[in-house]
């Protein structure tokens, strides 16, 4: 089973329902967490523990001038504008690079050989025998997202029930995240920015066949216009946090809701039923 949390805005508090959910479910049965969200991950906040960590690297073209005759088949080939050949001299812009090995295949002279570069690292924590945190971390200065969130949900590959928590937005990194989720939830708040970026978020699960159901967060009892929308496009509102002091200050320390009060628990053990009977009643 794999569940994204997703969001189409930044600060909906996805990242507080993903940690809140895993740490519900971890009292029950083993779970994964996975920290898509490599640009600013921050799940590492509620679970402070020891980590180990790895490398993720991606192939970027190396020319040897010695064979290379400045035919520019590759520049022309390169569609990102990474590799150009102007009056007989290379020109590569790794952050551009998205490592599809083309330049090699064109290349006549077999003067391009492709070498990692690494770009970002996964770290792996066990703050528990039950629950287990992999964060992807991008390097500073990288811009290509998609190899890290690759590499993080690589190291949970084959585990039986896995949650990502995936960049705000609608971007590359968000759709690499999504990629073989068989639910997502779509956390928003009662705002206008959060309406029309829960349109957005939703719009991109429904192209890609996702099942998905909505959490309002910091609900202030004004969710008229989120819930028609939900009632027009046919999504559940799964869960309402309301827009609570004790909440936010227990968040704003890195704390979690589900062991600092009673009953969220319980709560989040019942969004998580919830999200169990919709995809089997979808399969």
């Amino acid at each position: 089973m794999r569940i994204t949390v997703a969001s189409g805005k930044g600060g909906t508090g996805k990242s507080t329902v993903a940690a809140n959910l895993a740490q519900a479910i971890s009292e029950t049965q083993p779970v994964v967490l996975v920290d898509c969200d490599v640009e600013e991950p921050d799940l590492h906040l509620f679970f402070p523990s020891e980590n180990n960590q790895c490398d993720i690297c991606v192939d970027n073209p190396v020319i040897d001038e010695d064979v290379c005759d400045s035919c520019g088949l590759c520049g022309r080939f390169c569609r990102y504008g990474a590799l150009t050949v102007i009056n007989g001299r290379h020109n590569f812009f790794a952050e551009l690079c998205h490592s599809c090995t083309g330049c090699a295949v064109v290349c006549p002279k077999n003067a391009i050989t492709m070498v990692p570069r690494p770009v970002g690292v996964v770290r792996v924590q066990d703050p528990s025998p039950t629950l287990r945190l992999i964060s992807g971390v991008l390097n500073e200065g990288e811009v290509q997202a998609p190899p890290v969130i690759s590499g993080a949900k690589a190291r949970a590959r084959g585990e039986a029930l896995v949650i990502y928590d995936s960049s705000p937005g609608i971007a590359c990194p968000v759709i690499e995240t999504l990629e073989g989720s068989d639910f997502c939830v779509l956390v928003t708040e009662s705002t206008p920015f959060g309406l029309h970026d829960l349109e957005l978020a939703y719009g991109v699960t429904e192209e890609m066949g996702i099942p998905s159901g909505v959490v309002i967060n910091r609900s202030d009892g004004g969710d008229e216009e989120i819930c028609d929308f939900c009632a027009e496009k046919g999504v559940p509102i799964l869960m309402t946090i309301p827009f609570d002091r004790h909440i936010a200050a227990i968040q704003n320390i890195g704390g979690l809701i589900t062991l600092e009060i009673p009953g969220w628990d319980r709560r989040f053990i019942e969004l998580f039923s919830r999200i169990m009977r919709m995809t089997e009643a979808i399969v």
